[in-house]
């Protein structure tokens, strides 16, 4: 008889994860692995070494699949690379992103239309090309990232609010269309964690101190704060849970 554990287990999946080379998205994909699966990892690097020797260290496999998601163009070709490798994909992670600061009055247009074409084109095109195959299979698990800035509007970046904001609700839409044929569609919304993104917010003292004072976990997030949702959302724990929002901000949220 299997217990409760085993419904976290991953053994047998494969996952793809993007922006795997550093930061969430390493500490996922590395978690996901330790957990049975598979690894895909997207990147925009050539290689991403300490991520593959990280995966293979746990016994399971690692492919990595180079592509600039600024473009939709790449992202058939991704995932027939993934299927190349190993045949199917039970798990999809979209943790790339990217950020851009300044004043709302100033915002570049070209920056505005970097950080939507990754943050929010990319992620849904990938659960659309994802997305078919896994209606196919009759299962699978969609985990979109999304920000404490899917809910608020936070301070000179507008296009990233803009862009979290819009994953968070894709998340939702796709889990209405998707929970009844086996795909579940779900979020993580990471609180300020430190991370490379976040360098030049760390090293301004006044906001730092600012972000430090709402926070009742009395920190910044690191990157293994984030797996246990990660797991839990990829599992069988988590086969009733659709279009939820999950916030791992120690406490910023509640405050």
């Amino acid at each position: 008889m299997s217990g409760i554990l085993d419904a976290f287990k991953l053994d047998g999946k494969v996952a793809l994860v993007t922006g795997s080379e550093r930061g969430l998205g390493r500490g996922m994909a590395v978690a996901l692995a330790q957990a049975g699966a598979d690894i895909v990892g997207v990147t925009h690097t050539a290689e991403a070494p300490e991520t593959a020797a990280a995966i293979e260290a746990t016994g399971r496999k690692y492919v990595h699949v180079q592509a600039n998601l600024l473009s939709i163009e790449p992202i058939e070709g991704v995932v027939a690379k993934a299927v190349e490798a190993f045949g199917h994909i039970d798990i999809l992670v979209n943790n790339a992103g990217v950020q851009s600061r300044h004043k709302a009055a100033d915002f570049p247009r070209s920056d505005w239309n970097y950080v939507i074409d990754v943050n929010m084109n990319a992620v849904f095109f990938l659960c659309q090309e994802v997305g078919k195959r896994m209606l196919a299979q009759g299962k699978g698990k969609i985990i979109n990232i999304a920000s404490l800035l899917s809910f608020q509007g936070g301070l000179t970046v507008p296009a990233y609010a803009a862009s979290k904001g819009a994953v968070a609700q894709f998340t939702k839409a796709l889990a209405n269309e998707w929970a009844s044929q086996g795909v579940n569609v779900n979020c993580i919304a990471p609180g300020y964690m430190d991370t490379e993104m976040n360098t030049a917010l760390k090293a301004d003292a006044t906001r730092s101190s600012q972000i430090m004072a709402r926070i009742p976990a009395g920190r910044w997030g690191k990157p293994e704060d984030m797996v246990g949702a990660a797991i839990y959302l990829a599992s069988s724990a988590s086969d009733y849970v659709n279009g939820t929002i999950i916030t791992v901000d120690g406490g910023w949220m509640g405050r």
